[in-house]
């Protein structure tokens, strides 16, 4: 199969190569899939870098959509042929960004969910689902959604929204209108975001949820609330220890919350959630791909199309 991995630790456009290698083979409780669709991450190029170390050949792709074609022992409940999607593991020789994934976890995929939508769900709607939990939303508060463009942000103002949350976004012009069509009122960034967002509130918000990239944005966002511990970030894990704001990443609050994927798949495919995808590229183009990603321009989820 094909197959995009790193033999050697370092920026990724210098280390990742697509070669041939074996078909992983399923252990006690995993399938394997045959790839149609795998989300990219920042985490992705992290992991070229250096991150969670561990035997190398690694392969890199940690969303995955396709088709069950071989299963383990021990595994009930899906046949072989199956349109399911999961977060892929990475410790292995390869991982989601190939013809052939293993999956330790996976849910099935609603009839009418493209298999490019149904991979840009799992980090997403993971990280986001986490952080307005842990931050205690609920229906009543307002609740300023911070970089409501990103992935993240336009999954968690949805979540808060469901939630009957009152939700205040801030994001760019890309998906501005997007946003208030699912029940948000949206701001942009830079000077002056913090009085902006009080004015929409008609005072401080209850809550706010920092879902952008580290962008120096939280003592801005701790001007929106009465208290730092109101504020809870996704990304900005050294500032928040400086301001008194929480964090929810490796060591912060929540707890993995992949259990409810399958639920907002559901929701996906009835068209009430969406994660927005940018652009999907072939296997073969994925260095395009990886560009586009690390430059911060993507203004949406990247995917390559593999099957």
């Amino acid at each position: 199969m094909r197959t995009l991995r790193f033999h050697e630790h370092g920026a990724p456009l210098d280390v990742l190569r697509l070669e041939d290698a074996e078909p992983p083979t399923p252990r006690p409780g995993q399938i394997r899939v045959a790839v149609q669709a795998c989300g990219l991450n920042p985490a992705d190029w992290a992991l070229c870098g250096g991150l969670f170390t561990g035997d190398l050949p690694r392969g890199i792709g940690l969303e995955v959509s396709g088709t069950v074609d071989a299963a383990g022992d021990g595994v009930t409940g899906v046949e072989i042929g199956d349109p399911v999607f999961g977060p892929a593991p990475f410790t292995g020789p390869t991982a989601g960004a190939s013809e052939q994934a293993l999956l330790d976890l996976w849910f099935p995929r609603p009839p009418g969910l493209d298999p490019v939508d149904a991979a840009a769900l799992p980090m997403a709607v993971e990280t986001a689902y986490r952080g307005v939990d842990a931050l205690g939303v609920r229906a009543g508060t307002t609740v300023l959604v911070h970089g409501a463009g990103s992935t993240v942000g336009y999954a968690a103002v949805q979540i808060a929204v469901q939630r009957g949350a009152r939700v205040i976004a801030t994001a760019g012009e890309t998906y501005a209108k997007a946003l208030r069509a699912v029940g948000a009122a949206v701001t942009g960034y830079g000077d002056g975001m913090a009085e902006r967002v009080r004015e929409l509130a008609g005072g401080p918000v209850d809550l706010a949820l920092d879902a952008a990239p580290v962008s120096n944005a939280l003592p801005g966002l701790v001007r929106t609330v009465k208290a730092s511990a109101h504020v809870l970030t996704l990304s900005d894990f050294a500032a928040a220890a400086e301001l008194g704001v929480r964090f929810s990443g490796p060591g912060g609050e929540g707890t993995v919350r992949n259990d409810v994927l399958g639920a907002y798949a559901q929701l996906a495919s009835a068209g009430r959630f969406s994660v927005p995808v940018a652009r999907a590229f072939p296997l073969e183009d994925w260095r395009t791909a990886a560009e586009l990603s690390q430059s911060g321009q993507a203004r949406g989820k990247l995917v390559l199309q593999i099957g």
